[in-house]
């Protein structure tokens, strides 16, 4: 029977800390401030919104909404990104997708300012962790006992931010002391919210990694191979247990919603649960870590700017 790698508690333990900090900017005088941009009335899109205002105000940092109709053109799109660039009460910016199909996503992440960009998706912040420039934040520190007032965490935000999905796949990875180096870990899926960015950070983590998609033949034939599987597909069942060797560590990063309105996964659960050594459930595994992912990296945006506006307050 496999251990169960839930993420509540290690993100109640990450928004504990966030709010800690936040409050000590705001006995100096200083706000932490996250954007929401929501285009349209995506259902998903519109649940993440919510969830993610709700965990914002109980760690202490205000959001700013700006909401746009589904018609909204472009330029007024930039243009309120453009907005949100020059406000100095923002230290982040969130933009819920999907988009519109005819909306280039790519355009508008990439015109979030990189020291805004706290989910870490603009070609810079992609393209910094691809050159290890960023990938130092995955060693600042022991996901279970973070120093707070370690400099390098403060300043960490300068060189981009990570991805907060795989971010946070890494974080409860290690939270479990599931061990990552020399590992052969499959990564089922390539896009650049997760796939990408998450095999780039199993790289840095000495992991032997094998990236897959929707054209590689024999999925089966790899995922027996792997130490750790992480699935981030949206197909149903996809991860069977005939795919999946004994002991092996499974993370489940797929959504599907049912008519029903449950919410599962890639993996077969059920039949996985009895060969894997670890679990992600869905929902309430990696979910709740992504979020709290994003109030990190608000706040060390914010820290950021704190300890350029005051440089010697870190000797």
């Amino acid at each position: 029977m496999s251990i169960l790698m839930e993420g509540i508690s290690l993100a109640k333990e990450i928004k504990d800390r966030v709010r800690t900090e936040v409050q000590r900017l705001n006995d100096s005088g200083i706000e932490v401030g996250l954007a929401l941009l929501l285009v349209g009335d995506n259902p998903s899109s519109r649940q993440y919104y919510l969830s993610t205002l709700k965990a914002s105000k109980r760690v202490g940092i205000r959001t700013h909404e700006f909401r746009l109709s589904a018609d909204a053109s472009i330029n007024e799109i930039l243009n309120t990104i453009h907005q949100i660039n020059r406000d100095e009460r923002i230290n982040g910016l969130l933009v819920l997708f999907p988009l519109p199909p005819r909306i280039n996503a790519r355009r508008v992440v990439n015109e979030i300012s990189p020291e805004k960009d706290i989910d870490g998706l603009g070609a810079l912040s992609i393209g910094r962790l691809s050159a290890d420039e960023s990938t130092f934040q995955l060693f600042q520190s022991d996901s279970k006992n973070e120093t707070e007032s370690n400099p390098c965490i403060r300043l960490s935000g300068i060189t981009g931010f990570l991805p907060c999905t795989p971010y946070g796949v890494v974080r409860l990875l290690e939270y479990y002391d599931v061990p990552l180096r020399g590992k052969h870990a499959v990564v089922i899926g390539k896009s650049l919210a997760v796939g990408k960015p998450l095999s780039m950070m199993l790289l840095a983590k000495d992991a032997t990694v094998t990236v897959c998609h929707k054209e590689t033949a024999d999925l089966g034939r790899i995922t027996r191979q792997a130490d750790i599987i992480c699935s981030a597909t949206g197909v149903r069942g996809l991860i069977t247990r005939e795919m999946v060797k004994e002991g092996a560590v499974i993370v489940d990063i797929g959504i599907n919603v049912l008519k029903s309105g449950k919410i599962v996964g890639d993996v077969e659960f059920d039949g996985v649960k009895e060969k894997a050594s670890f679990i992600t459930p869905v929902p309430g595994g990696v979910g709740p870590v992504t979020i709290a992912m994003l109030l990190e990296n608000t706040l060390m945006s914010a820290m950021r700017n704190e300890a350029l506006n005051s440089p010697f307050q870190l000797s």
